[in-house]
């Protein structure tokens, strides 16, 4: 299966990813566009901009694209991340969702899961002072507009994890066959 693992930042997105990793040895993880971005040199601003989102989103995208064919692979993000980004920045007038979402939905339906990482009511991460707790809760909140409403009829199925971190991967695995419990759309 592709999978993307999907949500705001300090949901539990990456610990998940590499707790699925542990489980699912012929699993490959492809690491989140920032990161990838970062060790070619590119600079984000802090805060990001809109085209620090922007080429995240294209990274992510042509992350999908390069390996449509490949099977078994957890993504750490997926463009619905960056989209969510973008249509809560400050400057999201400028973004113009109707030219980028034939490619973002194009591209998405290549995933046979995304695995939604909400925040929780009783958070699970503890946010640093310095972070912008109004954006991350922003940005949770279109995300889950757009995996669980599916306003862009994308069609692909989405399993909304919550719990603990072993609940979570247990959650995942159940999913996959290799367990019980789930909770899921579609």
């Amino acid at each position: 299966m592709r999978i993307a693992v999907t949500g705001t930042h300090r949901a539990g997105k990456s610990t998940l990813i590499e707790e699925l990793e542990e489980r699912l040895p012929d699993y490959r993880v492809v690491d989140e566009p920032y990161h990838l971005l970062e060790e070619e040199g590119y600079e984000f601003a802090s805060p990001p901009s809109l085209e620090d989102f922007l080429e995240q989103l294209r990274r992510s995208m042509d992350l999908l694209e390069e390996d449509e064919r490949a099977r078994n692979v957890l993504f750490d993000r997926s463009p619905l991340d960056f989209l969510g980004y973008l249509l809560t920045h400050e400057e999201s007038d400028a973004f113009d969702l109707e030219e980028w979402l034939p490619r973002i939905r194009s591209v998405t339906q290549t995933l046979d899961l995304l695995v939604f990482v909400p925040i929780e009511a009783v958070d699970r991460i503890r946010l640093p002072a310095h972070e912008d707790s109004a954006m991350r809760e922003a940005v949770d909140e279109k995300l889950a507009w757009i995996l669980l409403d599916d306003p862009f009829e994308l069609g692909v199925e989405v399993l909304a994890v919550q719990g603990p971190r072993a609940t979570r991967v247990a959650q995942v695995l159940a999913r996959l066959g290799h367990g019980t419990g789930t909770t899921s759309r579609r």
